[in-house]
């Protein structure tokens, strides 16, 4: 079944589901979800941007040695890539990662809780 095979499928059904339920139970916050949905995917896009333009000599593609796919199919199939980590750059790829997370879900949580 490829709905299944699908990222998360089984979140996207529980959201659905909920949303579903708030739609029944109280129609007239379908406006007020979405427009809350609109305000964390925007600080989820600002805040990824926000740590591109503080750090932009230390975005965690930089560490990485070779980025040359596999298979290169355009038929509905998955690329494959060789993300190998340059040597000794194992520790800084990692904090850059940790580091966008944190920068992103500070956004978030403070869209989140101002909203």
């Amino acid at each position: 079944m490829k709905l299944l095979k699908f990222r998360m499928a089984g979140w996207l059904i529980f959201a659905l589901a909920l949303s579903a339920l708030i739609f029944a139970l109280a129609p007239n916050q379908i406006p007020v979800s979405l427009y809350k949905i609109n305000l964390i995917a925007m600080a989820g896009v600002v805040g990824y941007w926000l740590d591109r333009s503080l750090f932009p000599y230390a975005r965690p593609d930089s560490f990485l040695f070779a980025e040359t796919p596999h298979d290169t199919s355009v038929d509905g199939g998955s690329l494959d890539f060789d993300l190998e980590v340059a040597v000794q750059s194992n520790v800084l790829f990692a904090t850059a990662q940790i580091r966008r997370a944190i920068i992103v879900a500070a956004s978030m949580i403070a869209v989140g809780l101002g909203a």
